[in-house]
């Protein structure tokens, strides 16, 4: 399983790398059906080859790299397209609402994922997920309106600077470069925690399966509160100043892990740490993904995003197996007080001081482009 997850996350971010200006002089409506079918289709080879007695792990390990890649060209040409569907003005009232969303899927979908595995099996559920991704499409396919077509999208050549391009404008950005960094650790070290902590609480704790699922379905309503706080504060307080203190608070919580125990104390302790974690991470998401796009041309959108989530996902990656062969080491909660201690200093990596609002920066010109901040 740790093998299927990370092989996965790790060979599906290597992929998407060429997909991102692949994405970016395309129209994206397309790009986010088309991607959300070869899910749908990734996904329904399961039951299909369940059915026919053919399913093996070999099978798995590339419906898990192709669903990771889509994923990713997906979050790039979604980014991309809402900048070109709203004024800058309600971009992150966008982004609040996608943040909350994301957090009510978090904390129902791992209970009714689990129930529907126990009422009706795994195959059925599997199926049910791969509908998931062909009713997504749909509902794309149905948005109004008339999307611009980026300028170069009649040249079929990809010139090979133009792979890289997401990662160089993000390095050369002092307003982006901070964040992007501060973001792949903290994001990687959460992750790394969490195989870690599911072997302290269900094994050496002795935590049921229902009281692991409640210390983390639970707290993701942290998340609905975060998000729906995201702009009034940036209203009240400014973007930056709000950017900065929910980055820093978040940085915070991890580490009052180590200190779990058995019983309604280490439930207690568990959610009301993750509680803290999740509502910061609910401000603090929307506010960088419109902060993102701000800083961000029109026409370097989808790079940026597809460079953005392929550094996270190998981070993710890497840090996790690292952490594994730590924890193995030196012992799970020595392991998790490591990750705890370092992301307490990742706070230094955002930027201390606001930067000046940006103009549409510099890039061609997409036509017809009403996003422009």
């Amino acid at each position: 399983m740790a093998a299927l997850a990370a092989t996965g996350r790790a060979v599906g971010a290597v992929l998407a790398v060429p997909l991102g200006p692949w994405v970016e002089f395309r129209r994206k409506r397309p790009v986010m059906v088309g991607m959300d079918l070869v899910r749908f289709a990734a996904l329904t080879s399961v039951p299909a080859a369940y059915a026919l007695g053919g399913l093996g792990f070999t099978q798995l390990l590339l419906v898990s790299v192709v669903c990771a890649a889509a994923g990713i060209a997906f979050n790039a040409a979604g980014g991309a397209y809402l900048k070109t569907l709203l004024p800058p003005q309600d971009l992150l009232t966008a982004n609040g609402r996608f943040e909350a969303t994301t957090w009510s899927a978090t904390m129902l979908g791992p209970p009714l994922g689990g129930a529907a595995v126990g009422w009706l099996g795994p195959v059925v559920t599997v199926t049910a997920d791969a509908v998931s991704y062909l009713l997504s499409a749909l509902g794309i396919r149905a948005i109004g309106g008339q999307e611009p077509r980026p300028e170069r999208a009649r040249e079929p050549r990809l010139r090979a600077g133009e792979l890289f391009e997401g990662w160089r404008h993000i390095l050369t950005r002092p307003a982006l470069r901070p964040l992007f960094f501060n973001a792949i650790v903290v994001n990687g070290l959460i992750m790394a925690s969490e195989p870690l902590l599911a072997v302290l609480l269900l094994g050496d704790l002795g935590f049921t399966p229902w009281q692991y699922g409640l210390v983390f379905a639970a707290p993701c309503a942290g998340g609905l509160v975060g998000a729906r706080l995201a702009r009034p504060l940036v209203t009240r307080f400014g973007q930056h100043r709000v950017m900065l203190t929910s980055g820093t608070l978040r940085a915070c919580w991890p580490i009052g892990l180590v200190f779990v125990q058995p019983g309604v104390p280490g439930i207690v302790l568990v959610i009301g740490v993750q509680l803290g974690l999740v509502t910061c991470c609910g401000v603090f998401n929307p506010v960088l993904a419109t902060y993102r796009l701000e800083h961000t041309a029109s026409d370097r959108v989808a790079r940026t995003l597809t460079a953005w989530s392929v550094s996270s996902s190998a981070a993710i990656a890497a840090l996790t197996a690292g952490w594994g062969l730590l924890a193995a080491a030196t012992g799970i909660r020595t392991a998790i007080a490591l990750a705890g201690t370092v992301l307490l200093v990742t706070p230094l990596l955002l930027p201390r001081r606001a930067p000046v609002p940006p103009a549409e920066p510099s890039g061609t010109a997409v036509q017809g482009d009403p996003g422009r901040v």
